[in-house]
Protein backbone atom coordinates (compact mmCIF):
# COMPACT_ATOMS: atom_id res chain seq x y z
CA UNK A 1 0.00 0.00 0.00
CA UNK A 2 1.25 3.55 -0.80
CA UNK A 3 1.17 6.51 1.56
CA UNK A 4 -2.06 7.35 0.32
CA UNK A 5 -4.93 7.78 3.37
CA UNK A 6 -6.69 4.57 4.37
CA UNK A 7 -7.59 6.66 7.66
CA UNK A 8 -11.55 8.20 7.49
CA UNK A 9 -11.78 11.80 8.88
CA UNK A 10 -12.84 10.56 12.11
CA UNK A 11 -9.95 8.56 12.75
CA UNK A 12 -7.94 11.79 11.29
CA UNK A 13 -9.54 14.37 13.27
CA UNK A 14 -9.17 11.73 16.50
CA UNK A 15 -5.01 12.00 15.97
CA UNK A 16 -5.08 15.70 15.62
CA UNK A 17 -7.00 16.30 18.91
CA UNK A 18 -4.69 13.63 20.67
CA UNK A 19 -1.56 15.27 19.54
CA UNK A 20 -2.71 18.73 19.87
CA UNK A 21 -2.89 17.69 23.82
CA UNK A 22 0.00 18.70 26.37
CA UNK A 23 3.83 17.19 25.75
CA UNK A 24 6.64 16.77 27.51
CA UNK A 25 9.97 16.00 27.50
CA UNK A 26 10.23 13.09 30.35
CA UNK A 27 13.76 12.07 30.13
CA UNK A 28 16.69 10.91 28.56
CA UNK A 29 18.58 7.73 29.00
CA UNK A 30 22.22 6.73 28.16
CA UNK A 31 22.41 3.22 29.92
CA UNK A 32 19.25 0.20 29.36
CA UNK A 33 19.13 0.38 33.17
CA UNK A 34 17.60 3.75 33.21
CA UNK A 35 14.61 3.46 31.19
CA UNK A 36 11.34 4.53 33.01
CA UNK A 37 8.87 0.95 33.88
CA UNK A 38 7.01 -0.05 30.85
CA UNK A 39 4.04 1.14 32.13
CA UNK A 40 2.31 3.04 28.57
CA UNK A 41 2.46 1.96 25.43
CA UNK A 42 5.56 3.28 23.51
CA UNK A 43 6.18 4.06 19.68
CA UNK A 44 10.10 4.63 18.39
CA UNK A 45 11.72 6.95 15.74
CA UNK A 46 14.88 5.29 14.55
CA UNK A 47 16.63 6.28 11.51
CA UNK A 48 20.04 7.86 9.99
CA UNK A 49 21.76 10.18 11.53
CA UNK A 50 19.94 13.96 10.34
CA UNK A 51 17.09 11.81 8.46
CA UNK A 52 15.05 14.54 10.51
CA UNK A 53 13.88 12.54 13.30
CA UNK A 54 13.46 15.85 15.84
CA UNK A 55 11.91 17.81 13.23
CA UNK A 56 9.21 15.42 12.22
CA UNK A 57 8.58 14.52 16.22
CA UNK A 58 8.35 18.47 16.95
CA UNK A 59 5.53 18.46 13.54
CA UNK A 60 3.74 16.25 14.72
CA UNK A 61 3.13 17.69 18.41
CA UNK A 62 3.17 21.19 17.00
CA UNK A 63 6.03 22.06 18.95
CA UNK A 64 8.87 23.87 17.82
CA UNK A 65 11.67 23.38 20.10
CA UNK A 66 10.50 20.16 22.11
CA UNK A 67 12.76 17.43 20.62
CA UNK A 68 16.23 19.19 19.79
CA UNK A 69 16.98 19.36 16.26
CA UNK A 70 20.42 19.99 15.25
CA UNK A 71 22.56 20.30 11.85
CA UNK A 72 25.42 18.09 13.19
CA UNK A 73 24.93 14.16 12.27
CA UNK A 74 24.75 11.85 15.89
CA UNK A 75 23.59 14.83 18.06
CA UNK A 76 20.94 12.39 19.60
CA UNK A 77 22.82 10.07 21.63
CA UNK A 78 20.66 9.15 24.36
CA UNK A 79 17.02 7.61 23.71
CA UNK A 80 14.83 10.12 24.54
CA UNK A 81 11.34 10.21 25.76
CA UNK A 82 8.78 12.70 25.29
CA UNK A 83 4.72 11.79 27.11
CA UNK A 84 1.57 12.93 25.27
CA UNK A 85 -0.89 13.87 27.99
CA UNK A 86 0.09 10.08 30.26
CA UNK A 87 -1.43 7.92 27.16
CA UNK A 88 1.49 7.83 25.14
CA UNK A 89 5.31 8.15 24.70
CA UNK A 90 7.38 8.92 21.73
CA UNK A 91 10.85 7.71 21.59
CA UNK A 92 13.57 9.74 20.15
CA UNK A 93 16.22 6.56 19.27
CA UNK A 94 20.09 7.37 18.47
CA UNK A 95 20.67 7.86 14.98
CA UNK A 96 22.86 5.46 13.50
CA UNK A 97 25.62 5.67 10.29
CA UNK A 98 26.66 9.38 11.89
CA UNK A 99 30.33 10.29 11.14
CA UNK A 100 31.87 12.69 12.88
CA UNK A 101 31.24 10.09 16.31
CA UNK A 102 34.13 7.63 16.71
CA UNK A 103 33.23 4.05 16.29
CA UNK A 104 33.75 2.79 19.27
CA UNK A 105 31.04 5.78 20.61
CA UNK A 106 28.47 4.78 17.92
CA UNK A 107 28.62 1.05 18.95
CA UNK A 108 27.96 2.35 22.09
CA UNK A 109 24.58 4.11 21.31
CA UNK A 110 23.51 1.79 18.50
CA UNK A 111 23.64 -1.22 20.89
CA UNK A 112 22.12 0.83 23.37
CA UNK A 113 18.91 1.20 20.20
CA UNK A 114 19.04 -2.40 19.81
CA UNK A 115 19.03 -3.01 23.46
CA UNK A 116 15.84 -0.92 23.59
CA UNK A 117 14.27 -2.50 20.63
CA UNK A 118 14.68 -6.10 22.40
CA UNK A 119 13.35 -5.43 25.77
CA UNK A 120 10.32 -3.23 25.50
CA UNK A 121 7.24 -5.01 25.97
CA UNK A 122 5.24 -2.27 26.01
CA UNK A 123 6.48 -0.84 22.56
CA UNK A 124 4.12 -0.72 19.93
CA UNK A 125 5.82 0.14 16.77
CA UNK A 126 9.05 1.69 15.40
CA UNK A 127 9.18 4.10 12.85
CA UNK A 128 12.08 3.90 10.63
CA UNK A 129 12.47 6.98 8.78
CA UNK A 130 14.14 7.37 5.75
CA UNK A 131 15.06 10.60 3.62
CA UNK A 132 12.88 10.60 0.31
CA UNK A 133 15.45 12.03 -1.39
CA UNK A 134 17.95 9.05 -0.96
CA UNK A 135 15.59 5.77 -0.29
CA UNK A 136 17.09 3.13 1.67
CA UNK A 137 20.96 3.15 1.87
CA UNK A 138 22.94 0.28 3.07
CA UNK A 139 23.02 1.41 6.67
CA UNK A 140 19.01 1.30 6.36
CA UNK A 141 18.93 -1.99 4.96
CA UNK A 142 21.21 -2.89 8.35
CA UNK A 143 18.61 -1.91 10.32
CA UNK A 144 15.83 -3.20 8.55
CA UNK A 145 17.70 -6.79 9.62
CA UNK A 146 17.63 -5.73 13.19
CA UNK A 147 14.22 -4.72 13.34
CA UNK A 148 13.39 -8.30 11.75
CA UNK A 149 15.70 -9.70 14.43
CA UNK A 150 13.54 -8.08 17.38
CA UNK A 151 10.72 -8.88 16.13
CA UNK A 152 9.19 -5.50 16.38
CA UNK A 153 6.67 -4.37 14.31
CA UNK A 154 8.23 -1.31 12.44
CA UNK A 155 6.91 0.82 9.99
CA UNK A 156 9.18 2.87 6.99
CA UNK A 157 8.22 7.03 6.88
CA UNK A 158 9.79 8.60 4.09
CA UNK A 159 10.84 12.52 4.97
CA UNK A 160 11.76 15.62 3.21
CA UNK A 161 8.97 14.63 0.81
CA UNK A 162 8.72 18.28 -0.32
CA UNK A 163 12.01 18.24 -1.62
CA UNK A 164 11.69 16.33 -4.59
CA UNK A 165 8.76 16.27 -7.13
CA UNK A 166 5.73 14.07 -6.77
CA UNK A 167 6.49 11.18 -9.28
CA UNK A 168 9.94 10.96 -7.79
CA UNK A 169 8.07 10.22 -4.12
CA UNK A 170 5.72 8.04 -5.86
CA UNK A 171 8.56 6.16 -6.96
CA UNK A 172 10.50 5.88 -3.59
CA UNK A 173 7.50 4.74 -1.50
CA UNK A 174 6.79 2.09 -4.40
CA UNK A 175 10.48 1.18 -4.63
CA UNK A 176 10.58 0.95 -0.70
CA UNK A 177 7.20 -1.00 -0.91
CA UNK A 178 9.16 -3.61 -2.72
CA UNK A 179 12.32 -3.92 -0.94
CA UNK A 180 10.42 -4.60 2.51
CA UNK A 181 7.51 -6.81 1.18
CA UNK A 182 9.07 -9.77 2.42
CA UNK A 183 10.31 -8.85 6.05
CA UNK A 184 8.61 -10.28 8.36
CA UNK A 185 8.23 -7.43 10.83
CA UNK A 186 7.75 -4.66 7.98
CA UNK A 187 4.37 -2.98 8.22
CA UNK A 188 2.51 -3.16 4.64
CA UNK A 189 2.28 0.76 4.25
CA UNK A 190 4.72 3.74 3.81
CA UNK A 191 4.20 6.96 4.42
CA UNK A 192 5.93 10.14 2.63
CA UNK A 193 5.97 13.16 5.17
CA UNK A 194 7.28 16.25 5.73
CA UNK A 195 7.78 17.95 8.23
CA UNK A 196 7.80 21.68 6.53
CA UNK A 197 5.11 21.44 4.87
CA UNK A 198 2.69 18.55 7.02
CA UNK A 199 2.39 16.67 4.03
CA UNK A 200 1.71 12.99 5.66
CA UNK A 201 1.45 13.81 9.62
CA UNK A 202 -2.57 13.53 10.13
CA UNK A 203 -1.80 9.81 8.64
CA UNK A 204 0.73 9.36 11.03
CA UNK A 205 -0.76 10.97 14.23
CA UNK A 206 -3.74 8.46 13.08
CA UNK A 207 -1.41 4.94 12.22
CA UNK A 208 0.12 5.92 15.68
CA UNK A 209 -3.24 5.76 17.51
CA UNK A 210 -4.19 2.42 15.71
CA UNK A 211 -0.83 0.82 16.92
CA UNK A 212 -1.35 1.92 19.98
CA UNK A 213 -4.93 1.26 20.17
CA UNK A 214 -5.74 4.73 21.80
CA UNK A 215 -9.20 5.84 21.82
CA UNK A 216 -10.45 9.45 22.52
Amino acid sequence: MSDETVFDEEALEAGRIQFARPVAFMMGCAKIDQLPAPDLPEVAFAGRSNVGKSSLINALVNRHGLARASNEPGRTREVNFFVLEDKLRLVDLPGYGFARASKDTAKKFQNLGRAYLRGRPNLKRVYLLIDARHGLKAPDKEALDALDQSAVSYQVVLTKADKIKAAEVDKVVADTLKAISKRPAAFPRVLATSSEKGRGLPELRAEIMAACEIML
